[in-house]
């Protein structure tokens, strides 16, 4: 029975969710049709600038269901930009390597963070902050100017596309298809992959005790090590989709990341006192920042900053949703 309540709490923040995102993307379609709102590309391309965030947010989602978080994220995204403009460009490190070098800085500290958080007992806040600074340094360190992206086989990595076989027409009559990049391609299939994780393998259900109870859940420091890992090894590998959309890597690169995919995660339906959350959630969560950053560029007007307000406006209603539902949930 008290899985049962816990599926439902699940289920109505995620409606809530997806209620809001389909809402708030109708609403664009009719006031800023004429700026090409409805097109089918449009609607991809909240796909396609937030592949990275997609992948981060996931990871985000798997440490603050145990109740842990992560504030690194963004550092270590800058610092795997970084690391592989520099061993492309100045090092003259093929793209493969490059990319094998990402995914290990992700690793490496999603091992030493996990490690600092589970054996020593250390606060994730603390910890992740730390990671945050020390991310942050060692890209200055590198280099404190902008490093771009020339090498070939990135660059063709970077402008593949696949092609739908729906689309619009131009002015002309000409059809046009949209299309999704390969970064669209893997974070989907990372979304997948997490849910069908978190559903269905011993690990999942592990994740949820943890956050559901971390006082009787004997198993919890083997498993809150291993979602640090994947959290880290998952910010190494959005932060290459990153590096694929940007072809770039400079100090101030994704400042402000953490932020963005903890507020996916909690827009999402993850509850910061974790035992509840998907990756599905999440993914919504990032559809709906994408939502409110395209409105604020169709408006036109307005300054960017606005969808900075948008989303902390959003992340306290929902945080005061979770907040209702524990409470009647203590009382039954």
């Amino acid at each position: 029975m008290k899985q049962k309540k816990k599926m439902t709490s699940t289920g109505f923040l995620l409606l809530i969710t997806i209620v809001l995102f389909f809402v708030m993307y109708a609403a664009g379609m009719v006031i800023f049709a004429d700026k090409g709102f409805a097109k089918p590309q449009m609607f991809l391309n909240l796909f396609v600038s937030n592949a990275g965030l997609l992948v981060i947010s996931c990871g985000l989602t798997i440490v603050m269901i145990t109740g842990g978080i992560d504030i690194s994220v963004g550092s270590v995204t800058a610092l795997v930009c970084m690391v592989m403009a520099d061993l492309m460009e100045n090092k003259g490190v093929s793209a493969y390597v490059a990319v094998l070098a990402a995914l290990l800085i992700g690793l490496a500290f999603g091992i030493v963070q996990g490690f600092l958080v589970t054996y020593m007992g250390i606060q994730p806040f603390i910890v992740t902050l730390a990671g945050m600074f020390f991310g942050r340094g060692m890209t200055a360190i590198i280099s404190t100017d902008m490093i771009s992206i020339k090498n070939e086989v990135f660059l063709k990595w970077a402008n593949y596309r696949f092609y739908m076989p729906f689309g619009s027409t131009n002015k002309k009559g000409k059809f046009i298809p949209a299309y999704i990049p390969p970064t669209v391609v893997i974070a989907i299939i990372v979304v997948l992959i997490i849910a069908v994780l978190l559903k269905y393998f011993k690990f999942g259900r592990k994740l949820y005790a943890i956050g559901g109870n971390r006082q009787s859940a004997l198993m919890m420091g083997k498993t809150m090590f291993r979602a640090y890992v994947l959290d880290g090894f998952l910010a190494g590998l959005g932060g290459f989709l990153f590096c694929l959309n940007s072809c770039a890597g400079f100090v101030e690169q994704a400042k402000g990341l953490e932020m963005d995919a903890i507020s996916s995660a909690v827009i999402g339906g993850t509850l910061l006192s974790g035992g509840v959350g998907t990756p599905i959630g999440s993914l919504f969560g990032v559809l709906i920042k994408g939502t409110i950053s395209s409105l604020i560029t169709a408006q036109g007007t307005l300054s960017s900053w606005w969808v900075r307000i948008v989303l902390s406006a959003l992340l306290c209603f929902f945080i005061v949703i979770q907040s209702v539902l524990a409470s009647a949930k203590k009382k039954k």
